[in-house]
């Protein structure tokens, strides 16, 4: 059934929209799966909070007109699923990761994170970003452990001290 161009500007205007407030996008092939592995994919990506979409190429491309995903035009090619990250840069690739472990005909066509394109081989080391609880525990942790390496300093002067007192008191009772 053909679009209409209404349908059409509507598509793209919602791509854009999507795109512009996206932490990064992957492109990935979906050639051969199944209605219910595209529907237990969307499952986890709502999951996820990614925005999933199976877009026309040349509907994608004037999507990402003005917007940090114009570089990913080039690899627009062939029936391709776009995912874009809505909390954080590495949901989108940890959900594709994750389906394409069990599901060897997705194959990931490209990825962006800021305007930069990135080579397919690269979804591991973008799913590897922690969430953003994850780098708020780490900043967190990092900024604790001088306040308390100074803590247990301070408090180890007057330790020091009791025992101090204490073996000089040992030494007065043992020679007595």
């Amino acid at each position: 059934m053909a679009l209409s161009f209404s349908e059409k500007e509507a598509i793209v205007a919602d791509v854009a929209e999507i795109a512009a407030g996206a932490h990064s996008a992957v492109a990935a092939e979906y050639h051969g799966l199944t209605s219910e592995q595209m529907t237990a994919l969307r499952a986890e990506a709502r999951k996820g909070g990614v925005y999933l979409r199976v877009v026309k190429n040349t509907l994608a491309k004037r999507a990402f007109e003005g917007t940090d995903y114009a570089c990913m035009n080039e690899a627009l090619t062939g029936p391709l699923v776009l995912a874009f990250s809505q909390e954080d840069p590495g949901s989108a690739a940890r959900v594709i990761k994750a389906f394409a472990k069990d599901n060897d005909k997705l194959v990931v066509k490209a990825l962006s994170v800021g305007g930069q394109l990135l080579a397919a081989g690269d979804l591991e080391r973008l799913a590897s970003l922690p969430t953003k609880d994850q780098a708020i525990s780490m900043l967190m942790s990092v900024m604790q452990a001088p306040i308390t390496k100074l803590a247990r300093t301070v408090n180890e002067v007057p330790g020091k001290l009791v025992r101090t007192v204490a073996a000089v008191r040992d030494a007065k009772q043992s020679a007595a």
